[in-house]
Formats: C-alpha cells, sequence, structure tokens
C-alpha cells in the first residue's frame, strides 16, 4: 500500500488537532460552567467547529452534555460537520488525487 501524500498528512493531522481541540473545548467550557468561571464565548466554540472540528464539537457536546438544549448548537454543528466534510474530501481530491 502506498503512503499517503504529504498534503494528505497535513489535512490529517490539521483534522486531528481541531476536532481535539473543540472536543477539549467543550469539556473547559463545560468544568468553568459548572464552577461558574471564565466561558469560552459561543464564537470560538463555533469557530473553531466551522475551521473543522464540528465532528469534535459534536462529540464534545454529547460526553460533557454541554450545549445539547441550545437550537444553535443542535444544528449548526451538524450543518458545520457537513460542510467541513465537503472541505476535507475537496481538499483530498484537488490536493492529493488529482
Amino acid at each position: 500500500m502506498p503512503s499517503l501524500p504529504t498534503a494528505a498528512r497535513l489535512i490529517l493531522l490539521w483534522a486531528l488537532l481541531i476536532n481535539l481541540a473543540a472536543f477539549m473545548a467543550m469539556g473547559l467550557d463545560k468544568a468553568k460552567a459548572k464552577a461558574k468561571g471564565w466561558r469560552i464565548p459561543e464564537k470560538r466554540l463555533f469557530l473553531m467547529a466551522a475551521l473543522g472540528g464540528a465532528l469534535g464539537g459534536l462529540l464534545g457536546m454529547q460526553v460533557f452534555r454541554h450545549k445539547t438544549q441550545h437550537a444553535s448548537f443542535r444544528l449548526g454543528f451538524p450543518a458545520l460537520l457537513v460542510v467541513n466534510l465537503a472541505l476535507y474530501g475537496g481538499l483530498v481530491y484537488f490536493l492529493c488525487l488529482r
């Protein structure tokens, strides 16, 4: 089996890192909400999802039971996941498979 092209490796690395960051941000924001401490702005959570971390954000919502009652998160994160998958697929196709 041939090894992955460098571009594919970078895309995969970005996807892993941004999704891990989004997942951790959900957990941190939930902990801070419980402790009544400073919070991560919702715009920042959405930015991480828009930059490719929607899956991590969705998993964080479910694991930490955080932001699950907010319609903007319940609808926005799945919509961003579809966009993320399309963009990741497009990047892999145009940078690696063409």
